[in-house]
């Protein structure tokens, strides 16, 4: 974004909260958008009646505990290799992470797809590899494609550990908790390719709350909230593509047929959210063959999150990372408590890197390492 552009649209959003003339809160539901607002300095250059919060779209920070705790009871079965995405590494369970798990022998190892987990399992035909199966509507698609491989190819020593979540569904169910007063929201670019703008139309039809399809760097951000903050101005509430570059009304007609062909959508666990109905993908019957609970004989228990760890409200937009007791002290990205400062799209880790002063953060990564 040129310095001239950057005016001309902090201009045009100043003048509109300044029309408005109240409080105006809008929720950046992707991780990828909250790390790039923070990186760019959007926020020092926001008027100051208009707060931006963010929301569960970080996967490492809405996979629910009880799914961190099966991957590590998993992992902990001699004969069992867990294939998982690097970012889901650190993040705590009951008995510590999959991280140090393989530090005392266990056999984790990190893919950069579901289709490398599956080829680990071909490699490896006398272990049974369970592939750890995070991620919204973005890298699903990528999952059910590598299922049904796995299904022609009679691949059997192959599962998943399916912790696949679905966006609006979870968007709906923080309005209709009512918790945190919302305007509007700018909504995720990624996530949208595959699901198409129009997937966002019952946020609008149903709770009258402006959405705004935006891409990832400065100017398209900038361009959504001046988006956003005109609907407000003008007592609209309507959904407005910004990224039409990439995000078609549909979406990716391809990817949505391969979730169709192999998943169905049901009630899934998010941290500190509960179970949000319809909000997850479960395999249908024709490959459920490949469900790692039903075959290795395990049952989700009951999230136990750290009693001190604010992550929940974070990802709901009730708290920020400085809200947290601790944040920065003993929480940091060198030793994390919470998954919000594990994930590089989470909240607190993109807080930490870009907003604590350099003099806290400096000393709270020396206590951190202390012994």
């Amino acid at each position: 974004m040129s310095a001239d552009r950057g005016r001309q649209l902090h201009a045009q959003l100043a003048e509109l909260c300044a029309r408005l003339g109240r409080r105006v809160q809008v929720m950046e539901v992707c991780g990828t958008h909250t790390v790039a607002i923070f990186r760019s300095g959007i926020r020092a250059l926001l008027p100051e009646n208009l707060r931006l919060v963010s929301g569960p779209g970080c996967p490492v920070c809405v996979t629910a505990q009880r799914h961190i705790d099966a991957a590590i009871d998993l992992a902990a079965r001699p004969d069992v290799v867990i294939a998982t995405y690097g970012d889901m590494m650190r993040v705590p369970g009951r008995r510590g992470s999959l991280e140090k798990l393989r530090a005392v022998g266990a056999r984790v190892r990190v893919v950069n797809s579901a289709r490398r987990a599956l080829q680990v399992a071909q490699e490896h035909p006398a272990d049974s590899v369970v592939f750890l199966a995070v991620g919204f509507e973005t890298t699903a698609p990528a999952t059910a494609a590598t299922l049904l491989e796995a299904a022609e190819s009679d691949v059997k020593n192959f599962a998943v550990l399916m912790a696949h979540k679905l966006v609006v569904p979870a968007m709906l169910a923080l309005l209709e908790a009512g918790d945190v007063p919302l305007d509007g929201f700018l909504c995720p670019g990624h996530v949208s390719v595959i699901i198409g703008s129009e997937a966002y139309r019952p946020v609008v039809e149903r709770h009258q709350r402006a959405c705004v399809v935006a891409g990832f760097e400065p100017e398209p951000i900038m361009r959504g909230l001046v988006a956003l903050v005109r609907q407000l101005v003008e007592g609209r509430a309507e959904l407005e593509n910004a990224y039409s570059a990439a995000v078609q009304p549909v979406g990716n007609r391809v990817a949505l047929e391969l979730l169709e062909r192999v998943f169905t959508p049901a009630d899934t666990p998010w941290r500190e959210l509960g179970v949000i109905p319809q909000s997850g993908l479960e395999l249908r019957p024709a490959y459920q063959r490949f469900d790692a609970l039903a075959r290795f004989g395990l049952e989700l228990g009951q999230d136990e999150d750290h009693p001190g760890c604010r992550c929940g409200d974070v990802i709901q937009g009730k708290a920020e990372p400085a809200d947290c007791p601790l944040f920065g002290q003993p929480c940091t990205p060198l030793d994390p408590i919470g998954p919000c400062m594990v994930s590089s799209e989470g909240t607190c880790a993109a807080w930490y890197k870009y907003h604590l002063p350099a003099v806290d953060r400096t000393a709270s990564d020396t206590q951190s390492v202390q012994p």
